[in-house]
């Protein structure tokens, strides 16, 4: 289940100025702190989302990432073994393998 954040709106409760309450997409809005009884209001917060770092992390994962050198040519940084390094547009034969990467 989802955490939302919550902030006290007049008095800050024992738990803090903004309390953390886990609750189902499908619940309702709190209007009161269920701690204090206090009137709070759902505020957005931060997620976090995981994503690859490296180009190595992109490759392993089967992802072709294309860098933009120049106008139609494009840098393939993660090539893998037969793959042409640079994707010029007016060539079809320097596009990615992705049998390679793509299965049934």
């Amino acid at each position: 289940m989802p955490i939302y954040e919550y902030e006290h709106q007049t008095t800050d409760c024992e738990r803090g100025k903004i309390i953390e309450i886990r609750q189902s997409i499908s619940d309702p809005e709190l209007k009161t702190c269920p701690y204090c009884k206090a009137p709070v209001r759902k505020i957005l917060s931060r997620s976090n989302i995981s994503t690859p770092k490296t180009n190595t992390e992109l490759k392993d994962l089967g992802f072709t990432k294309l860098v933009k050198r120049d106008d139609g040519v494009y840098e393939n940084v993660t090539a893998r073994d037969g793959d042409s390094r640079f994707v010029h547009r007016d060539r079809p034969e320097t596009l990615p393998n992705l049998k390679k990467t793509i299965s049934d």
